[in-house]
């Protein structure tokens, strides 16, 4: 089997509705409950932004469709060059659909979902793992799955060439790409294993070494540890 370019779907949630559960992050910032929230959206952009500067950079990715409700303008140049598309409010499967069928309408043979939380990402942890699936796609196998550091949720999947993604992504989707036939890519990649979701999962982000976009953010609140108060001045 001939490797093919691997043409990637990132869903970009609205940023005023992202990561909710990393409140935590910003809870003790200075400011009022505006400067909170304005906080909390540069989070969850600079963590989209990093993910697809690390995915833009790996070899083996062809196109790069970005589905979301922001602007290309506020996605920034990150990831470039990419697509944008419209995202029609319909939840993250639904999204991850739009972003294929706009792909499979303009030739793309290879498709692959890729979350956008992944901020310590490396480019060559991709390339390895597009490279595992596409050699388990020349043994027949339909689809590979990657998934988190947990090994519940799913960070990446990859479709056979000409095949369906059949994205099933929510609480326990590893298990259910796998049940749906899937099959689960085993190798050492922390950073793509690694989505943001959690205080804990942000540190753990930042340990690694994350990209620069979020970097920059940890590094304008103050050089402290994440969610812990800096105490009186």
């Amino acid at each position: 089997m001939v490797d093919v370019a691997v043409d990637l779907v990132v869903p970009v949630k609205e940023l005023r509705r992202a990561k909710s559960r990393l409140a935590p992050a910003v809870a003790d910032l200075p400011g009022d409950d505006a400067d909170r929230e304005q906080a909390h959206r540069s989070l969850a952009l600079a963590l989209a932004r990093d993910t697809l500067t690390a995915a833009r950079a790996a070899r083996r990715v062809g196109r790069l469709v970005v589905v979301t409700t922001e602007s290309a303008e506020r996605l920034g140049a990150a990831g470039e060059p990419r697509e944008v598309v419209h995202d029609d409010g319909g939840g993250l499967n639904a999204a991850i659909l739009v972003g294929e069928a706009h792909l499979r309408g303009t030739g793309s043979r290879c498709v692959a979902a890729l979350q956008a939380d992944l901020p310590a990402l490396r480019p060559e942890e991709l390339d390895d793992a597009l490279a595992r699936a596409a050699a388990l796609f020349a043994t027949g196998a339909d689809a590979a799955v990657v998934a988190d550091h947990e090994g519940t949720g799913t960070t990446l999947l990859v479709a056979a060439p000409g095949r369906a993604l059949r994205p099933r992504f929510g609480p326990g989707s590893a298990r259910a790409h796998t049940r749906g036939g899937a099959v689960a890519l085993d190798g050492d990649w922390p950073g793509l294993r690694g989505d943001v979701d959690t205080v804990a999962d942000l540190d753990r982000a930042r340990t690694l070494g994350t990209g620069p976009a979020t970097r920059a953010w940890s590094d304008d609140r103050a050089h402290r540890p994440i969610g812990v108060p800096s105490g009186p001045s």
